[in-house]
């Protein structure tokens, strides 16, 4: 069962939400950044790199320094103000009139570390060191990670009673076209029966933000084993997490493109695809997987149904099941040679987000040979696999849309 508790957030005021507010520092490169951040963005905060001219180094102590700087700016103008009195909230998103709510928290790097909150993905030293080195400097869990949790009725209701009962602290609709929405529990025995019906909640699952999730809970296991006095309930035991009901969720599509044929001729790959795939030809309209085990192709400017044969996959393995492993296993792995899509600098991923005109785009380019897109995971297929203690291949779930940074940050000193 897991602990959760409510925090005094660190926020915009009402009127600078939106301009403070930004998309996490992840989906995003430096220039694409640098030209998005208005004075008071976020951006400037959790991209420091962005300030100087021309762009520096993300990893250096210059940009570190920037980094302190502007949130000590941020508070000292008013920027981003502390709530005076803990408390839960409420964030919902919007997106092509589907609406998801969750709920923003500390979640706590015990259930972390002992396996309680789940993951799905490895994580990379490297990149957990970087994001550390953000929450060491801070004091703060600057941006929020993203969780989900089994649906429950109570907090359901109780979410839906405040949405109805009480205007939004924040309302907005982002660049992007995905509204935001965000409320206040300020009611204290509202907010302590939360945290009841949370320990009766058996695991979070991440959902995004594996190596956020890590660095958060190792900065606060640093910090336990630095203080002698430690009693595990000091703010350093918790980290911030926007946790939404699985049923909420949806997962799109995470596309690949290759930039050869491993030798072959496009003519003699398409031969040897029909080993373990029915092809279908389908010409030059766009054609989006149907359902799972069917992929589509993309290569010298036509499109192809692929769809797996029988006897090809395993659907009583979590892993087998999942399209990425057959993609994987008998395109990648057998006729491309492409060993470890983790290292391997043939292989790139586009997110559904940018449609499967991107895919088309890149390749007729000529920058990439041929493009494959995917019928999406399910959160079943997710949770089974972080309750079986599987790992997913990477780049295997893309959820849309992001949260955004600023809204609540929590403040662990």
């Amino acid at each position: 069962m897991v602990k959760v508790k409510p925090f005094a957030a660190l926020r915009p005021p009402k009127s600078l939400a939106c301009e403070v507010a930004s998309r996490p520092y992840d989906v995003l490169n430096s220039i694409e950044a640098k030209a998005e951040a208005s004075e008071k963005s976020l951006l400037h905060i959790i991209k420091p790199e962005i300030d100087f001219d021309p762009i520096i180094d993300e990893h250096t102590q210059q940009a570190y320094d920037k980094a302190v700087e502007n949130f000590n700016l941020w508070q000292q103008r008013g920027w981003l103000v502390q709530d005076s009195k803990e408390m839960y909230y409420i964030y919902a998103q919007t997106m092509e009139g589907r609406t998801q709510y969750g709920l923003v928290l500390g979640a706590n790097i015990e259930d972390y570390l002992t396996g309680k909150i789940k993951k799905h993905e490895l994580t990379r030293k490297d990149k957990e060191e970087d994001r550390m080195i953000h929450v060491r400097i801070q004091n703060a869990n600057v941006e929020p990670v993203f969780f989900a949790y089994p649906d429950n009725n109570e907090i359901n209701e109780i979410v839906s009673k405040i949405v109805k009962s009480k205007s939004a602290e924040y309302d907005f609709v982002a660049e992007d076209g995905f509204g935001h929405h965000f409320w206040l529990i300020e009611d204290d025995l509202i907010n302590k029966r939360i945290t009841e019906i949370f320990k009766t909640i058996p695991a979070l699952y991440v959902a995004d933000g594996h190596h956020r999730t890590a660095a958060a809970a190792l900065v606060g296991e640093e910090k336990r084993r630095a203080n002698p006095n430690h009693t595990g309930e000091e703010e350093y035991n918790y980290f911030l997490a926007v946790v939404f009901p699985e049923s909420h969720l949806k997962i799109i599509d995470y596309n690949r493109v290759v930039k050869d044929l491993n030798g072959l001729t496009s003519a003699q790959f398409i031969d040897k695809l029909n080993g373990d795939f029915i092809v279908e030809k389908i010409g030059e309209e766009i054609f989006k997987p149907k359902s799972l085990h069917n992929f589509s192709m993309y290569i010298d400017g036509c499109w192809y149904s692929l769809t797996a044969r029988e006897g090809t996959y395993n659907d009583n393995d979590p892993i087998g099941i999942l399209d990425v492993t057959i993609l994987s296993n008998l395109i990648f792995d057998k006729l491309l040679d492409i060993k470890d899509l983790r290292t391997s600098k043939r292989v790139d991923f586009v997110g559904g987000i940018r449609g499967l005109g991107e895919l088309k785009k890149r390749v007729d380019s000529g920058e990439m040979a041929a493009a494959f897109a995917l019928y999406p995971v399910s959160m079943k297929q997710l949770i089974d696999i972080a309750d079986t203690g599987n790992i997913m291949p990477p780049k295997t779930t893309w959820f849309e849309p992001k949260l955004r940074s600023g809204l609540a940050i929590h403040k662990i000193d």
